[in-house]
């Protein structure tokens, strides 16, 4: 039996948990969109067409802000062929994911899909083939009270009041040579500061995203951030950062420990920005939108990709996700956690069918993948601050990271309603662990409130269609408090989220 231990104590916090971590990504790719979260005909649609099981789940998720409309799909759109009627609509080609957009949904559209899911949105501005006055003329539509040509045409079209969108992502994944408009760092840091800067004379208090690397094994990764930020870091307010991982030639180890190049990627980009800060002797503080992350097999969709037609919402990277997806969706759930005093918003991608946690079928139902439980329970149980977490665990070998923790873990603390909340994961593949946590540093006494494990013997196990609670987390019946220490015993691969509560 392994065994895992630490102490928490609430004099030692990193941050608040930011709600923000809980975001999600609706991108116009694939299935998404269109009889993702919009399906007219669909028995469930409501009076605008949005279905309303994917609404429920939406909420249900814990969903707090959404990025909009891309991804890669966002470098060659034209935002103004989404407004107005939509007979008059122009279908387009995406030349990201080699398909027809409609343009069904556009601004409008989802703007109202986003009030009923009650979530934030984050837009994504085209800096690929367009760039400063495009980014005016979007947030002078969406956010202008009124009086101007665009603002008037807002409320022309339907939305008399502005949607008061405050975080803009200038452009996506500006480092990639897959991007329309691919850009080197000195042209994209122009650009984008550029954008700011005019962006800024119409609202001062937006809240923009300058783009990071697509992922740490990028080429010219910190190289990219360093000389975007030399000349945009007074401008902007965040950097993004992007990762996708899976298991590489069956190396369920490395997978498992995948949060260990998320804790890199992330101590990376803030050594990063804090150098160029400290050189442009700047009292500003930048933080991180990490607003892509997930699982997602990678080499499987690069193998199968279709290039030649150009259909419309076609099935893209529907990875159907098994239990040793939603353990490693956990932990890097953690990882974010564990770097809410940068880290202050994240969003998985995607929402829906697009490597997502809900799944539909079109005229059918709607159902919750594997990883769509630990993102849904670290939304609902995560308060408070985050606390420190010093692991005590024995270690495992990894091909990719070396010798990695066993055990992983996070803790918050609500001390409004004096709960904490443990989030916590066994990597090893066939042994259980015994966890012991410390919480006489609280000076009172608890009891067990809820807690849940994801686990099961069959790791490939996946939630379907005709199956859609076939993995589902269960009450974990070992954890116990006793003399102010917690205990629970932590099946092999598993995710676990305890809530103590005051006795």
């Amino acid at each position: 039996m392994l065994s895992a231990s630490f102490r928490l104590d609430p004099a030692f916090t990193i941050a608040p948990v930011s709600r923000r971590t809980f975001g999600s990504f609706v991108e116009h790719m694939g299935r998404c969109v269109y009889t993702g979260i919009y399906e007219p005909s669909h028995p469930t649609a409501d009076e605008d067409g949005f279905r309303q099981d994917v609404l429920a789940l939406t909420r249900e998720l814990g969903v707090s802000i959404v990025r909009y409309p891309g991804g890669n799909f966002v470098s060659g759109y034209r935002w103004e062929d989404g407004i107005g009627p939509v007979a008059d609509r122009p279908v387009r080609r995406d030349l990201a994911w080699h398909s027809l957009e409609t343009n069904e949904v556009g601004i409008d559209e989802f703007m109202r899909w986003a009030g009923k899911a009650d979530v934030e949105v984050m837009y994504a501005m085209n800096l690929g083939t367009r760039g400063v006055q495009e980014a005016l003329d979007v947030q002078e539509y969406v956010n202008h009270p009124s009086g101007t040509r665009l603002s008037d045409l807002r409320r022309t079209f339907g939305s008399d009041k502005p949607y008061g969108i405050r975080m803009f992502c200038l452009g996506n994944e500006m480092d990639g040579p897959w991007q329309i408009g691919h850009k080197t760092p000195i042209e994209y840091g122009r650009l984008a500061v550029e954008t700011a800067r005019a962006l800024r004379a119409a609202d001062a208090g937006l809240e923009l995203i300058a783009c990071g690397s697509s992922n740490s094994s990028m080429p010219t990764f910190a190289a990219w951030e360093a000389q975007v930020l030399e000349i945009a870091y007074e401008e902007v307010d965040y950097i993004s950062a992007h990762a996708y991982y899976e298991p590489v030639d069956g190396d369920v180890g490395s997978f498992l420990a995948s949060a260990v190049d998320m804790d890199h990627f992330v101590n990376s980009i803030v050594a990063t920005a804090d150098s160029v800060g400290a050189r442009l002797k700047s009292r500003k503080r930048l933080q991180i939108s990490f607003d892509e992350w997930n699982v997602w097999y990678l080499k499987r969709f690069e193998a199968t990709r279709e290039t030649t037609a150009w259909p419309i919402a076609p099935r893209v990277i529907e990875d159907c996700y098994n239990v040793t997806d939603a353990v490693v969706v956990g932990s890097l759930l953690i990882s974010l956690l564990r770097h809410s005093d940068r880290v202050t918003a994240a969003c998985q991608a995607q929402l829906v069918n697009v490597i997502a946690p809900i799944r539909t079928e079109p005229g059918g139902p709607a159902w919750r993948q594997t990883i769509f439980h630990p993102f849904a329970l670290t939304s609902r149980l995560a308060k408070g601050d985050v606390l420190r977490v010093e692991m005590q665990a024995p270690t495992y070998d990894t091909a990719r990271f070396g010798p990695v923790p066993v055990v992983d873990a996070v803790a918050t603390h609500d001390p409004d309603a004096g709960d904490v909340t443990v989030f916590v994961v066994n990597r090893d593949q066939s042994s259980p662990a015994d966890l012991a946590v410390s919480v006489t540093g609280f000076g009172r006494d608890f009891r067990v409130a809820e807690s849940w494990t994801l686990a099961d013997d069959d790791l490939t196990a996946t939630n379907t269609e005709q199956a859609p609670d076939r993995v589902v987390p269960h009450p974990n019946g070992t954890a116990w408090v006793e003399e102010g220490e917690l205990h629970a015993s932590l099946p092999p691969v598993s995710w676990t989220a305890i809530r103590l509560t005051p006795a």
